[in-house]
């Protein structure tokens, strides 16, 4: 299958990046630099597809940020503390990102005659991120089947499972974790206590 993969450079991402590989997908990985508080996932897509010889772009959707503001992620508010499906997680939502993310993806896939667009959403997203839940990949789904002429699969395998069952994936594919990079905040090491530390931890044991 040619896949097109919503690629972050996180430990979701590249284990499907290795999944799809390990399924004999021709895949290409595309990323976005859409103002986030950081640039160091980024960095580690690009390199991590390097060393794998996958194609690679990182788009700039920056012009994008006023169009998504009131996030953590994006904005001058403080990185909540703490776990996942704490009620201040709520304040790492960027405003319809993967609906955004999924649509350019479908163009892409569209444009270079591949089948399919992977995201690496999972079940530990459900509790803060609407775009994330299972009724929504199915219906963005059901729409890139039917929105252009070419019908576009979008594949989110790892829908309905932990990032610990995701982690013993990427150990038995050998996925090297240490080259990713998962903190919310933009310091030289992660900060391991943001939501996305501490699942992190939670997952990799």
């Amino acid at each position: 299958m040619k896949t097109i993969l919503i690629y972050s450079g996180g430990m979701d991402s590249t284990t499907l990046l290795y999944k799809l590989l390990a399924d004999g997908d021709e895949v290409r990985a595309i990323s976005f630099d859409y103002g986030q508080r950081h640039k160091k996932e980024l960095d580690c897509a690009a390199q991590i597809c390097k060393k794998l010889n996958v194609p690679h772009e990182s788009i700039d959707v920056t012009n994008l940020k006023s169009l998504m503001r009131g996030s953590a992620l994006t904005d001058r508010i403080e990185v909540p503390e703490g776990h996942y499906e704490d009620e201040s997680m709520k304040q790492t939502v960027v405003p319809n990102r993967n609906m955004i993310f999924i649509s350019l993806a479908i163009a892409a896939a569209v444009s270079a005659k591949f089948g399919r667009v992977a995201i690496a959403v999972h079940a530990g997203d459900h509790a803060i991120y609407p775009d994330c839940r299972p009724e929504f990949i199915e219906k963005i789904d059901a729409t890139a089947r039917i929105a252009n002429y070419e019908a576009i699969e979008v594949h989110a395998p790892f829908l309905h499972i932990s990032k610990g069952e995701i982690a013993k994936i990427g150990r038995t594919l050998s996925v090297p974790y240490e080259l990713t990079w998962t903190c919310y905040k933009g310091l030289d090491e992660p900060c391991s206590k943001c939501g996305a530390c501490v699942e992190r931890a939670e997952a990799l044991g």
